[in-house]
């Protein structure tokens, strides 16, 4: 290892770094856009009842049902 070695620190790494820097704010500011759309509280019984009430896809779409 050469005397003068420091860690290899990609271009996109600095950038962020440099963005982090010029707004502090920038952090929370995604959480509050990913809870927006994302982060939301899940109703268990609903979710369940959706899945017991989903009805099976046959194998072939469009093929008409048998009798």
């Amino acid at each position: 290892m050469p005397l003068f070695w420091k860690a290899y620190k990609s271009d996109a790494s600095t950038f962020i770094d440099e963005l982090k820097a010029k707004k502090p704010t920038l952090e929370a500011e995604q959480r509050a856009g990913r809870a927006l759309l994302w982060d939301k509280a899940v109703d268990r019984s609903a979710q369940a009842d959706y899945r017991a009430a989903r009805v099976e896809q046959q194998p072939y779409v469009y093929q008409t049902q048998a009798k």
